[in-house]
């Protein structure tokens, strides 16, 4: 017989922190390449640009729990980094209703929110305003930013000077200084080495078993496997299917294959 700690534990597993209903996003892109900014500007006021229209999400129902690592996967332009600029209210729906129940932490592009002049101690308090943390906030965890990232050596070096893989590790450091109640990752867990990775997998977990819920989309499907309790497939704007991440990924595969 399940006892009140067992029951209160089964409600909480079920309280909602992203709710998608009906989310549809429509992009207009024009018909013809423009060469340059001033051109396209001259031939829009003299309505002389022509566009199309496409659904980039069409119809996506989606419900993500308390406490739960979801995986969004599908081919390129399928949908899944608009699926997360939705969600991190970066981007407005067409159509639908989005419901974000707690503080987003999102880590939506490598280096985003970055200022490539800056150092990559600037940065880190910059980047730790635009998530809604005060200097002071910040002063408490850097050290425990620079010592993740393992970047101590050039922390005052221009971050123009950083490769690809020294972006990830300071981006994806600063995000999660924090424990945040969502955390949202665009593949950024496919950049940098593999000891780094694993290092953000198992901070991934401490945040899980905290109760933080983690939104992340990858191309790694090994990764999706072992990290997520949830896959959804999106393809050309719609959901094709949510459920077991190994059943999941199999028919995603065999569609891809």
């Amino acid at each position: 017989m399940p006892t009140v700690s067992d029951q209160n534990l089964a409600a909480k597993e079920f309280v909602p922190m992203i709710q998608l209903e009906n989310v549809s996003v429509r992009y207009r892109v024009p018909t013809e390449r423009i060469g340059t900014f001033k051109e396209f500007a001259i031939r829009l006021i003299q309505r002389k640009v022509n566009f199309r229209y496409f659904w980039a999400l069409d119809g996506i129902n989606l419900t993500v729990k308390k406490g739960e690592v979801f995986g969004l996967i599908g081919n390129n332009g399928a949908g899944k980094s608009t699926t997360l600029k939705v969600i991190s209210r970066v981007l407005g729906p067409t159509k639908g209703r989005v419901r974000v129940y707690g503080k987003i932490a999102p880590l939506l592009e490598l280096g985003a929110g970055f200022h490539s002049e800056l150092t990559g101690r600037e940065n880190i308090y910059l980047n730790g305003a635009l998530l809604g943390y005060g200097h002071e906030q910040m002063n408490r965890v850097f050290q425990n930013i620079v010592d993740f990232s393992e970047l101590g050596p050039f922390i005052d070096a221009p971050i123009r000077t950083y490769s690809s893989g020294m972006y990830a590790r300071l981006g994806f450091s600063v995000a999660t200084a924090h424990q945040p109640e969502i955390l949202i990752l665009d593949e950024i867990l496919s950049v940098g080495d593999e000891a780094f990775q694993a290092k953000c997998r198992d901070r991934m977990r401490d945040f899980r078993e905290n109760g933080a819920t983690i939104l992340m989309v990858s191309h790694g499907m090994k990764t999706m496997e072992e990290m997520c309790d949830r896959v959804g497939w999106i393809d050309h704007g719609k959901l094709r299917m949510i459920g077991e991440p190994a059943e999941v990924v199999a028919a995603y595969r065999q569609e891809n294959s």
